[in-house]
């Protein structure tokens, strides 16, 4: 599947910024099973410093600074990207206990890399509470897939969808209490039960394509920014699963960044001085084009 995103963010303000700096986390990931292949950011008004630079987990990042003032900032980032299906293994599935053992005991330099994953972070922390939720779905000598498989049914059934019951910075206890919350609080969360059991979890934030209901028309800008989990299975690697939709991810998703958590990999982020009664709009659009479609031109 070959896509074209479209990410478009305005901040607009009363009183004018005087400064700011910022960084967004807004390029497609090369994967084993996506391929950017072409990116292009657009900032108004231009900014006085631009860099892209790759951080710790090699996400690229590109990072820009104003020294003169604004009341309204708009970061447009156009991407062409091509997404397949990954390849099936003939490698034996591998039980819950082996992955959790095998990466305390760093038994390969994949189960080292996976093993900062596996405690806390910002925006995930790890409890007995969350353990004991895991349990039931990951019984001794339960296979890993059929584990994940059993997490992400019951988690669709205890939690429901609600985008007025969270905010960005509500803790993932509150989410468990509540049994409510978003995408993001849905892979924060799941991240954190797995990481309780001992589990590699990672934070994946990215795009999923959505389609119209039969017989309407598609609506421009309608998609929005996503957020799942990606599961170390030790000799499988790291598999994707979005606990939102009760499902394993498919070709509609497609990956921007990963990090431990949102912190780590939010789509825009930064500080400034100045302004007031600050507004933020969003839109996404993810529109399937044909590979015949000549891609965007890459910025330099």
């Amino acid at each position: 599947m070959r896509y074209r995103i479209t990410h478009r963010t305005e901040y607009t303000s009363v009183e004018p910024v005087s400064v700011g700096y910022n960084e967004a986390w807004l390029t497609p990931r090369d994967t084993p099973t996506q391929k950017c292949l072409a990116h292009q950011i657009e900032i108004s008004p231009g900014p006085s410093i631009i860099v892209t630079r790759t951080d710790y987990f090699e996400n690229t990042t590109t990072q820009f600074a104003f020294n003169q003032g604004y009341d309204t900032l708009i970061v447009t980032s156009i991407n062409d990207v091509d997404v397949s299906v990954a390849a099936p293994t003939e490698i034996p599935a591998p039980n819950w206990e082996s992955i959790r053992d095998n990466v305390q005991a760093h038994l390969t330099e994949e189960d080292f890399d996976a093993l900062e994953f596996a405690y806390d972070s910002p925006r995930c922390r790890a409890s007995v509470e969350f353990a004991v939720y895991a349990n039931s779905s990951f019984p001794a000598g339960a296979g890993i897939r059929e584990g994940i498989t059993d997490l992400m049914r019951r988690f669709q059934a205890d939690f429901k969808y609600d985008s007025t019951a969270t905010t960005v910075s509500t803790p993932v206890e509150q989410v468990f209490r509540i049994r409510r919350g978003v995408c993001q609080d849905f892979a924060h969360l799941l991240i954190s039960i797995l990481r309780s059991i001992g589990i590699p979890a990672r934070y994946v934030s990215g795009y999923l394509r959505t389609l119209p209901p039969l017989g309407k028309s598609r609506l421009i800008g309608a998609d929005a920014s996503h957020a799942w989990v990606s599961v170390y299975c030790g000799p499988w690697g790291w598999v994707d699963i979005d606990p939102t939709n009760n499902q394993f991810t498919s070709t509609d998703h497609i990956t921007i960044a990963w990090g431990r958590d949102y912190m780590d990999v939010a789509p825009l982020k930064g500080v400034y001085i100045g302004g007031s009664s600050p507004r933020l709009l969003v839109s996404v659009d993810v529109r399937e084009v044909v590979p015949e479609q000549s891609p965007v031109p890459v910025a330099v």
